[in-house]
């Protein structure tokens, strides 16, 4: 069925324009003013006679604090690039707004699950029946016993659109996604869109539910909520993955000669390379595979290699996935809203070689040491394993398309709910305190 795709929107922030924070110094306008965040700035220090004004540092909205002053001392200033990465903009500024209202929904089931599918059909019917919207089911689900011999269902399922993943490409037709099952449900609703992705509703029907906030017991209300625009979004940034391999094939040799009559066995030529790119949105995994021999790995950042990585492996993950794998692996744990990218080593040889945490700008280059013994095998959100040989390699940015993930209340309290509930995070019996004496 082909639908026009309804242009879906977060709240506008107030970005500021190329030209309109610069130097009074540097471009001999004393009168200058900074019109981001949608209000005009005070001179510069340079030109402000009142030094120790507190209107200087106005608090803002937005993670940085303060505004920072980018003159230092009479004429120096920070050189102004047009090419801004992004912008951090405040949790609790990030709304839903649709600019016409949702028509079809996508709807993924956790597979091989039972206990999902009475879920699943009071939400099919509730979405089809009540709010007239198109539902979007992906084939194998529906090859379920208990669905395809349900007879009461088959009204209901007669009205489905369906997919096939791989197959399919249905990313401008799903104007927002409902996910039921665990967090590796999410994942795999990431790995459908590789390009822009609609709101994803993530209801916790699984084993953790790190990533999934809401409940079901009250999915109508909660669900028209979002339809009606009434929700905050949690940007979980992805990473950009692109793997380069050096295509390589055997080439057949009757009675081990060639046609110059050298006697050669198991002859590889090289006849291109191979290009694949995947978005990601917990980790990318590189690690030594079946050898009993450790990793041998090169990391570039920006074109300069910064580390070696000698053991079992090593970690690239987004905000999302640093309380995933790399939690296990010893990383620290980071808000979604942090735009960083984490490297974290696992199971270094190195007892020194610990986490460390990028600007989300940059770009990193994992390919084999030249003197590597083994190969590497590289996963990306546990999926798509390959192997990755000498002369392959694997670049890997953050996304410019997110995941806007629905929040039940709010970026900051979601989080630090599921550190508490599901990771049981600072949990310990309370110390006792001293008894008052008379």
């Amino acid at each position: 069925m082909e639908m026009n795709r309804e242009k879906l929107c977060t709240s506008k922030a107030d970005v500021s324009s190329d030209s309109a924070y610069h130097c009074s110094t540097c471009h001999d306008d004393e009168e200058w003013s900074n019109t981001s965040r949608g209000r005009a700035k005070s001179r510069s220090l340079s030109a402000s006679p009142a030094l120790g004004s507190t209107k200087e540092f106005r608090r803002t909205r937005s993670l940085h604090g303060p505004c920072p002053v980018t003159t230092f001392g009479p004429k120096a200033c920070m050189l102004q690039n047009p090419k801004t990465i992004m912008h951090i903009q405040d949790p609790a500024s990030q709304r839903l707004t649709w600019n016409k209202p949702p028509k079809s929904v996508l709807v993924i089931k956790k597979i091989r699950d039972a206990s999902l599918l009475q879920p699943f059909k009071e939400l099919c019917v509730y979405l089809t029946e009540e709010n007239n919207m198109i539902v979007y089911v992906e084939k194998k689900v529906l090859e379920d016993p208990a669905i395809a011999n349900d007879d009461n269902f088959g009204p209901v399922k007669k009205k489905f659109c369906t997919f096939r993943e791989d197959y399919d490409d249905i990313s401008n037709q799903i104007d927002f996604i409902i996910c039921l099952g665990g967090d590796g449900t999410l994942l795999y609703a990431s790995s459908l869109f590789q390009g822009s992705v609609p709101p994803v509703m993530a209801f916790h029907l699984g084993s953790l539910g790190f990533l999934t906030p809401f409940n079901f017991e009250n999915f109508q209300s909660q669900v028209t909520q979002v339809i009606e625009g009434n929700a905050a979004l949690v940007l979980r940034s992805r990473l950009k993955v692109k793997v380069v391999k050096e295509h390589r094939e055997k080439m057949t040799v009757q009675n081990g000669i060639e046609e110059n009559g050298v006697v050669s066995t198991n002859l590889e030529k090289e006849v291109g390379k191979q290009i694949m790119q995947y978005q990601v949105l917990n980790e990318v995994v590189v690690d030594r595979g079946p050898s009993s021999y450790l990793s041998n790995v090169d990391v570039f950042l920006d074109g300069h290699l910064i580390t070696t990585v000698q053991g079992d492996g090593v970690i690239v993950s987004t905000p999302t996935g640093s309380t995933a794998y790399a939690a296990a692996a010893g990383a620290s744990m980071i808000h979604p809203n942090v735009p960083a990218i984490m490297i974290t080593p696992i199971c270094p040889h190195s007892l020194s070689f610990r986490p460390i945490v990028v600007p989300a700008g940059v770009e990193l280059k994992i390919m084999l040491s030249p003197d590597a013994r083994n190969t590497a095998w590289v996963s990306f959100d546990g999926r798509k394993r390959q192997e990755i040989c000498h002369g392959d390699s694997i670049s890997i940015t953050t996304s410019c398309y997110p995941l806007p993930s629905i929040c039940f209340r709010d970026p900051v309290s979601d989080w630090f709910e599921s550190l508490a509930e599901c990771l049981h995070w600072n949990v310990r019996k309370k110390q006792n305190n001293f008894a008052v004496e008379e």
